[in-house]
């Protein structure tokens, strides 16, 4: 969750700097003062959106980590770097003494970040209370994790240095063979941008498609208003219906199927993500929102997306984006030679929108799938009463749970303390219900959830802090 929520800020502030600058970054002049701060706004979100990678290996050594420590978080900064920089392009050109396969370029990317975030918790971990003899003692507890992080990030990296090209190289082969399939092809491609963009290997198929991987270049055609056989604009078209109609259609399906009692907690993160995807065409934080909880449903938004951008295709829309495919880059597209039809978007975003909420309700409470607002299968308590003194929660919980040394490991997620403990039989949940909680529950043996809500980082911070 940590670096998905930079994903909306960045949105908001390249969205309005393409309305104000809409040329800014394809070589046109930025000359007034508007176009001036919209380049200053997409060069500001671009600064995160386009360093995702190391985002995620932040954002996932600390999430992997036993106590969230900041020593993690460089860890996995350290891994990221090590494996960037020996598998960067130019240094295995020089390391090979030929030119580096084109997969070097495209290294940086949000499975390299998510890898590196692994390796840096799992070292952290593993070694954060190594301790040296007294000659090396410097570099005892935390300092020991940094050297063995890079000693096993060297190794990952030699790993790659031969499965990554294979891995590049066969999603060129299936843009090769995509190109050739028209409309079908272009929803295949959506069908597997879609399930790439979990692990983020979706950029190195779009670079494919986009740009000159492989002499389609798509996106910088349309935008230099090149002609193409195949009709320039086919694979960014079909994004723009359930981007900006399907995906918040969604989100409104997943809202009336949470239950009563987290109908607010789920609406915050639903509605903010369906705006942001419907004008910006940012869509991984409503994806991310699902995509692991109900992987299932995820299929089936993949398929569907596939689905609505082949139709959309063949009916013959043609548009373009310079960010995504929201709201504000169809506006631009209205002013490119190369564009088409751009009119369809109004019926089919309608049926677009049906199709999703119709769907996403019924596979959400036909196969019980745990969607914002759903992941409390059993029936909520009553909605807590405010409660401001954060650590007086903290203290009734951790006598409820038992006492300090009945405590083993604590983590939050958005709404839950989780807490491993050593004895399940000295939890007093009628103590713990004091607390204004929303519900308790015991997934295993030794672990117990304590549904607080979404002021549950601070409870965690007090809990931690009391033991």
């Amino acid at each position: 969750m940590l670096p998905v929520a930079c994903l909306p800020v960045c949105g908001i502030l390249m969205g309005i700097g393409y309305a104000l600058s809409p040329h800014a970054l394809q070589g046109g002049d930025i000359r007034g003062a508007a176009a001036v701060i919209g380049f200053f706004l997409i060069k500001a979100g671009g600064a995160l959106l386009n360093n995702m990678s190391w985002l995620f290996a932040i954002g996932v050594a600390v999430g992997m980590s036993d106590d969230r420590n900041g020593a993690s978080a460089l860890a996995g900064l350290v891994s990221w770097l090590m494996i960037v920089s020996l598998l960067d392009a130019d240094t295995v050109a020089k390391l090979t003494g030929a030119s580096a396969n084109l997969a070097f370029s495209n290294i940086k990317n949000q499975f390299i970040g998510i890898l590196a975030g692994l390796i840096g918790a799992a070292c952290y971990n593993r070694f954060k209370d190594t301790k040296l003899p007294d000659a090396l003692a410097f570099f005892s507890g935390k300092r020991a994790v940094m050297i063995v992080t890079a000693l096993f990030s060297l190794v990952t990296a030699v790993i790659l240095f031969f499965v990554w090209p294979f891995v590049f190289d066969l999603l060129v082969e299936i843009g090769h063979s995509i190109l050739h399939m028209g409309a079908v092809g272009a929803g295949l491609y959506v069908f597997l941008n879609r399930l790439l963009i979990p692990i983020g290997l979706h950029h190195a198929l779009n670079a494919v498609f986009w740009f000159d991987v492989v002499g389609i270049g798509d996106l910088t055609n349309f935008w230099a208003g090149v002609a193409q056989p195949y009709g320039t604009g086919m694979y960014m078209t079909g994004f723009f219906p359930f981007m900006m109609f399907g995906l918040p259609a969604a989100a409104l399906a997943m809202y009336h199927t949470a239950y009563p009692s987290r109908k607010n907690t789920a609406a915050g993160l639903l509605l903010s993500a369906a705006i942001c995807s419907f004008l910006c065409g940012v869509t991984e934080p409503l994806e991310f929102a699902f995509m692991f909880l109900a992987p299932g449903l995820y299929l089936v938004y993949a398929v569907l997306s596939g689905i609505t951008a082949a139709v959309t295709v063949a009916l013959g829309m043609r548009a373009g984006f310079a960010f995504s495919a929201g709201l504000t880059d169809l506006i631009f597209s209205t002013r490119v030679p190369v564009a088409q039809k751009l009119w369809l978007i109004i019926p089919i975003g309608i049926v677009t929108a049906i199709v999703y909420y119709t769907v996403f309700r019924f596979v959400i409470v036909r196969f019980h799938l745990k969607t914002p607002g759903r992941e409390d299968e059993q029936p909520a308590v009553k909605a807590p009463a405010p409660v401001d003194d954060h650590t007086a929660t903290a203290r009734i919980i951790l006598e409820g749970v038992g006492g300090k040394e009945n405590v083993v490991s604590v983590d939050h997620c958005i709404t839950r303390l989780r807490l491993e403990v050593r004895d399940q039989t000295r939890i007093n949940e009628r103590k713990i219900r004091t607390a204004n909680i929303v519900g308790i529950l015991r997934p295993s043996k030794n672990s117990v959830q304590i549904i607080i809500g979404t002021q549950v980082q601070f409870v965690a911070d007090a809990f931690e802090q009391l033991l």
